[in-house]
């Protein structure tokens, strides 16, 4: 492998263009704001985001979709998942049938409640299922390009694809492992956005570590239970791309979710914090998507319920909390 394109110059899309030019490959970065594509290949920084980190020399940066994605052997993408419809379907007409589609977005489409997995098979046709690998697990992407050690998974149901991104992407302090549970991976970093809203939640109302333990474990169940209901292994719920995911987004500072969460604790309004926000939390538009999927599965998801309480209905933290510990006492395990 020696040339990969990246849709999207986001914080995540930048990491991965510098750390796979790194690697050695060649890269396309695919933006779609010219000042910042402008500043990559002239002053080798973005200037939106990563903006003190130097930009390798092989990453090229483009608006030109077209040419971006077309004869590349691997193609990354790195944009917000509410533009995964848009953009695939403006790739496809240049997509080789060979090329490896690798998702790193964490989200769900709301309007159809589909993974993007599934939104490439309706756009793309299931001849690209197994091209498809869904690249997830705890990782900030300042952490990455500042070299430190980090462990994510590639999930495929082809486990030759899957093995191909990790031998391409793994470099140094950035350890990929494999998996066949694309769905499980999907599931566990999309939804762990809506619990680290209601983990920054919490820290804004000013309580502490048990807290936050606690809505940790309860957010684990619920993400279990509803990947389970969708053919998720519960062993990938358990691994990086499930509790490490959800760990580190409930109590990591970089994380744009607990922000969101902190500061709708802290009594702020939703259009008050997305205003200053320079990139997408994907868990704000999630929640809504997950309450759908768990709706129409039957399963009780609890603190994604008051997320979206608080999001979309006006509800405040403070109640929200009070709900989830009002409500009838159980068992753990039912």
């Amino acid at each position: 492998m020696t040339r990969i394109v990246i849709i999207g110059a986001g914080s995540w899309g930048t990491a991965l263009s510098v750390i796979a030019a790194r690697a050695g490959h060649d890269v396309l970065l695919w933006g779609r704001d010219l000042e910042v594509v402008n500043s990559i290949n002239n002053s080798r920084k973005n200037p939106r985001q990563l903006s003190d980190i130097e930009i390798p020399a092989c990453v090229v940066a483009t608006n030109d979709l077209g040419r971006a994605v077309q004869g590349s052997p691997m193609v990354v993408f790195a944009a917000p998942s509410h533009a995964a419809r848009e953009l695939f379907q403006l790739i496809k007409p240049h997509l080789d049938s060979s090329t490896i589609l690798v998702n790193v977005a964490k989200g769900i489409e709301v309007d159809s409640g589909k993974r993007v997995s599934e939104v490439v098979s309706d756009v793309l046709g299931e001849q690209f299922n197994g091209n498809f690998v869904c690249l997830s697990g705890p990782s900030f992407a300042r952490e990455v390009v500042d070299n430190h050690p980090t462990a994510i998974v590639a999930a495929s149901r082809n486990e030759s694809v899957a093995q191909a991104v990790q031998s391409g992407l793994s470099f140094e302090n950035l350890r990929i492992y494999t998996n066949s549970d694309v769905v499980g991976t999907e599931l566990g970093g999309s939804v762990k956005n809506v619990m680290a809203i209601a983990a920054g939640m919490t820290a804004g109302l000013g309580y502490g570590s048990n807290s936050i333990a606690a809505l940790i474990t309860r957010g684990l169940a619920e993400i279990t239970r509803l990947a389970l209901s969708q053919g998720a292994q519960l062993e990938t719920l358990m691994g990086l791309a499930g509790l490490g995911d959800l760990v580190l987004t409930c109590t990591g500072n970089l994380s744009r979710n607990r922000f969101v969460g902190e500061e709708l604790g802290k009594g702020k309004t939703l259009s008050e914090i997305t205003a200053n926000m320079s990139e997408v939390a994907e868990g704000i538009k999630t929640s809504k998507a997950v309450r759908r999927l768990a709706s129409s599965a039957g399963i009780e998801m609890p603190i994604t319920n008051e997320v979206e309480a608080v999001l979309y209905d006006g509800k405040s933290a403070r109640d929200a909390v009070a709900e989830l510990m009002s409500r009838p006492l159980r068992s753990e395990t039912n």
